[in-house]
């Protein structure tokens, strides 16, 4: 069950996005079906009704990485919209450092570390290159994306 607030006839979906980071290195998943495939990503994605967007964000790393996170925190919430589509799909971005367990791949992702300074940015959706440098400085951050058909970022706003 996805959780969804109405806003206008808006509706809003809300997601969760987990990326490890150990001092110059991320882990990164590349996305192998459905919505965002072929992009590295963080690992993430819907909450149920009956847990918290916390315990969301630790049972999809579990499911797409096989890691169990000791710790996190919450760096971020952004709200991403498309020009031509209704909905808004609020993301709460979190960091961890401490985990249990070695990166498997699975049916949805295959887990990769990427040194910081060899991020694919150019393989990742197209707002993550304005986040993603405050995020690896440890910085609490809130944005608004606008999306056109192909994905391109048309206008944001973050802070």
């Amino acid at each position: 069950m996805v959780t969804t607030t109405e806003n206008k006839n808006m509706s809003k979906k809300i997601l969760t996005l987990l990326i490890i980071h150990q001092k110059d290195r991320v882990l990164l998943g590349l996305k192998k079906r459905g919505f965002g495939e072929g992009k590295w990503n963080g690992f993430g994605g819907k909450v149920a009704k009956s847990e918290t967007i916390e315990e969301a964000a630790k049972r999809e790393l579990f499911e797409e990485a096989r890691l169990t996170v000791n710790n996190m925190e919450k760096l971020g919430v952004i709200d991403f919209s498309w020009k031509n589509k209704k909905g808004i799909l609020e993301v709460n971005i979190f960091k961890a450092v401490d985990f249990s367990g070695e990166p498997k791949e699975s049916d949805e992702m295959m887990p990769q570390w990427f040194l910081i300074k060899d991020i694919p940015y150019e393989k990742m959706w197209s707002d993550d290159k304005y986040w993603l440098p405050m995020f690896l400085e440890n910085k609490k951050f809130k944005g608004k994306f606008l999306f056109d058909e192909n994905n391109n970022v048309l206008k944001y706003e973050l802070n």
